[in-house]
């Protein structure tokens, strides 16, 4: 520090030269002073105020021997519990007892608790302890699988405490939030951390996409799930599902559901006792930068559409497959994960707005959305081979007994791949079913198609492999 000084002041400096820099000076040290005094939030009234209405809950039957079947590593969980958990959860203790699975809250003071549905799913009976050892058995109300929500009541003569519910949609990345739940049974631990990212979609047959998880670095573990995630001001801005970990433990990713979507679950729960989405009919593929180019884009962004589903709403409303739906209802589509987020949000029976790309313009249709089914149907003989293409693969005609098992109208089978073909992706058994944006009904189509593709080109193809439809691009090379 003498030697910073040092370089402040010289005999040769006027009056003037140092007072300014005894004024820098100041400012220099007012400055590292405020962002060394920036305190850290403090959660202690937080939690104070909010515990309380937070519950463990605790099940007997299917429920309690089918965590440990859930990807949670049940060998290593039960090992620890035995010699170091609390004595509800050691091998010693009677099968029937109740077994901590999770947490919950309560959302209105006359004994409605939201939790995840993986808690109590399968389970016999339910019981829900508060923070003061009060016990209830608890009723299902109903639940959502593809959300991952299970609301529950119980009947209780006083009011409980209850959580404010907040906003996730304003919630920020970098954002400080806080847990409050049962990780591996030990009642009421509070962890810290902050929101990572929002709009995550997850690769869970479970949710199927239709949840924009917020991912945070909170420190969540089994028995978390179902728990309030609130922001600094006290409110619910999630609810603990998921983690991503190798071990069965944290690894620093966690992921919530978005309290407006629970809400909106929770009201048609306690309506109906079912919850409907909205159902567009077509199967989607992200945009990556090649098929971006080859279909005249300036950069990746949209949903692909693969397939569209006979005799659903995007069939009716005249969607087409290579269609890149870029525009839902005035919400701009960059990631194709995107979309059924906002589809399932949409109101079953009402119009909607999409603005898609064909053939390299702007379209816009209008779709009236259709409610998703309990099992939504989105993926779906030797004939002599044709010659060697440009591209360097062999195909041959599908008989109408492979297009009835495919479900298909036409395409054709890839017998061999080299060449151009190989290097992109494509294999033998694949199925062709377009290219460049128009059908490929057979060899001859086919033929038609790729006699008109100039060098330089790069060529969408939209293929059938294993039951699921992608797509790949064929770049054929500049002459020499």
């Amino acid at each position: 520090m003498l030697n910073r000084t040092v370089k402040f002041f010289s005999p040769q400096m006027s009056w003037a030269d140092a007072a300014r820099s005894i004024s820098l000076m100041g400012l220099l040290c007012a400055a590292a002073f405020c962002v060394q005094a920036s305190p850290l939030p403090d959660f202690t009234e937080l939690v104070k105020d909010n515990e309380a209405a937070v519950v463990n809950i605790s099940t007997i039957g299917e429920a309690a021997s089918r965590m440990n079947r859930r990807g949670q590593r049940g060998d290593q969980l039960e090992e620890f519990f035995r010699r170091f958990g609390p004595p509800q959860q050691r091998d010693n203790q009677p099968r029937s007892r109740p077994r901590s699975l999770g947490s919950g809250f309560v959302i209105q003071s006359d004994g409605y608790i939201l939790t995840n549905n993986h808690v109590v799913d399968g389970a016999e009976k339910i019981m829900v302890r508060m923070s003061n050892r009060e016990e209830y058995e608890a009723e299902i109300v109903g639940t959502d699988p593809r959300s991952d929500l299970a609301l529950l009541k119980v009947a209780v003569e006083k009011k409980l405490p209850a959580l404010t519910m907040g906003d996730s949609d304003k919630l920020e990345v970098g954002e400080w939030v806080l847990a409050i739940g049962s990780p591996f049974g030990f009642d009421y631990s509070v962890t810290a951390g902050i929101v990572s990212a929002k709009g995550r979609s997850l690769a869970n047959p479970q949710t199927g996409g239709y949840v924009p998880f917020i991912q945070t670095d909170v420190a969540i573990n089994p028995g978390n799930s179902g728990g309030p995630l609130f922001n600094l001001d006290g409110e619910v801005v999630g609810i603990n599902s998921q983690i991503y970990s190798n071990s069965g433990g944290f690894m620093g990713v966690s992921f919530a559901i978005p309290i407006e979507m629970a809400m909106d679950v929770v009201q048609q729960l306690k309506a109906r006792g079912r919850v409907s989405r909205g159902w567009l009919g077509v199967e989607i593929l992200e945009v990556t930068l090649d098929l971006a180019l080859s279909y005249g884009l300036q950069r990746p962004r949209g949903a692909l559409v693969a397939r569209v589903i006979e005799g659903s709403p995007a069939a009716a409303a005249g969607l087409q497959e290579e269609d890149i739906i870029v525009e839902f209802n005035g919400q701009e589509i960059e990631q194709s994960s995107e979309l059924p987020q906002y589809v399932g949000r949409a109101p079953v029976g009402e119009s909607s707005r999409l603005v898609v790309i064909r053939s390299g313009k702007k379209k816009k249709l209008s779709v009236t959305i259709g409610e998703l089914p309990d099992q939504a149907d989105i993926r779906v003989g030797a004939r002599p081979p044709s010659q060697d293409n440009k591209f360097g693969f062999s195909v041959r005609n599908l008989s109408d007994q492979k297009k009835e098992e495919l479900r298909i109208d036409g395409g054709v089978e890839v017998v061999n791949a080299g060449g151009i073909a190989a290097r992109s992706g494509l294999m033998r058994g694949d199925v062709i079913l377009r290219m460049r944006t128009r059908p490929v009904a057979n060899t001859e189509a086919l033929k038609n198609i790729l006699d008109d593709v100039e060098p330089g080109s790069i060529v969408p193809v939209l293929v059938l492999r294993d039951r699921q439809r992608i797509f790949l691009t064929l770049e054929l090379p500049e002459d020499d």
